[in-house]
């Protein structure tokens, strides 16, 4: 569960804003984080009628969690710095509008430890070589579709009710945003978490959704991306076998594939990835949220 110690700062409009808080949690998020938003109104007979929001450029979904308080999930992107917020629009049933903003700031980066390095691999030439334009114009359409299923999440309400799982029980053998090290050239950030696996072992849906692709990507060999709905997709990567097809509607923890070594790998695997629309996020941050 996030740390509840929470500082908001918010800019309010309407009569009875004074007493309405916006906050966002946690209060220091790390680049790619999944953040929980925190809407608190006061009584009034002026009953409210619709939330809606906006946080890194993405819709935010509001849902009633008490009588006075409404929650939702928000996105950081994986470049953000300073002082990033969020706003949201309160209607009421007499017509007016409140709004309200809250921000948070991304703190520096830790200078490096003495002699600390980004993960090296080495690796054939062939990964390290420039795509030919096929298979750039490729990998571009394949990421083009990524993000359109990240978009097409906000069309429909979360399906979850449980928390969110890890696919996989095994180790994380790569982190979320960490350096890449190709035969001593840093070659990009790491935007999913890796998990340590044998071919053939199960990966597990992270939470209930439905398939939005089973394909076969150039960088992402077998691929299974579901739609959570809220806004929320989870993918999973270099499969050796996919156990679904897309329209499927799956449960949490229900085996939906298997670990592999398919698209631009050096071993067998799981990369998971997540979304909150277009923008990639920590996966390992889903795990962190209670409820909706």
């Amino acid at each position: 569960m996030f740390k509840r110690a929470i500082v908001s700062v918010a800019l309010f409009a309407g009569a009875s804003a004074q007493s309405q808080t916006l906050t966002i949690s946690p209060v220091a998020p790390a680049p790619g984080a999944i953040v929980r938003l925190t809407l608190r109104m006061p009584e009034s007979p002026d009953s409210i009628i619709r939330i809606t929001g906006t946080m890194s450029g993405e819709p935010l979904h509001f849902t009633k969690s008490t009588s006075n308080t409404w929650r939702a999930l928000g996105p950081v992107t994986v470049d953000a710095s300073g002082e990033i917020g969020a706003s949201a629009i309160i209607e009421k049933a007499s017509g007016s509008l409140d709004s309200i903003r809250a921000a948070v700031t991304i703190p520096k980066p830790p200078p490096p430890r003495p002699g600390a390095r980004p993960r090296a691999l080495s690796v054939s030439s062939r990964f390290t070589q420039p795509l030919d334009s096929a298979t750039q114009a490729r990998v571009d359409r394949e990421n083009a579709t990524a993000r359109d299923i990240g978009r097409r999440a906000h069309d429909s309400a979360p399906m979850w009710t449980a928390p969110f799982i890890r696919p996989r029980a095994s180790a994380v053998t790569s982190r979320f945003g960490s350096g890449r090290l190709f035969n001593g050239t840093l070659t990009s950030r790491h935007l999913g978490v890796d998990f340590r696996g044998a071919a053939g072992e199960p990966i597990r849906a992270a939470n209930r959704g439905v398939v939005a692709l089973v394909d076969d990507f150039f960088l992402a060999g077998n691929v299974v991306y579901i739609d959570h709905g809220g806004g929320v997709v989870t993918a999973y990567f270099h499969m050796s076998k996919t156990l679904v097809s897309q329209g499927d509607t799956v449960e949490r923890g229900q085996e939906i594939g298997l670990v592999g070594a398919t698209g631009r790998v050096t071993g067998p695997h799981l990369h998971w990835s997540a979304r909150y629309g277009t923008v990639t996020v920590n996966p390992l941050d889903l795990t962190l949220i209670d409820s909706r």
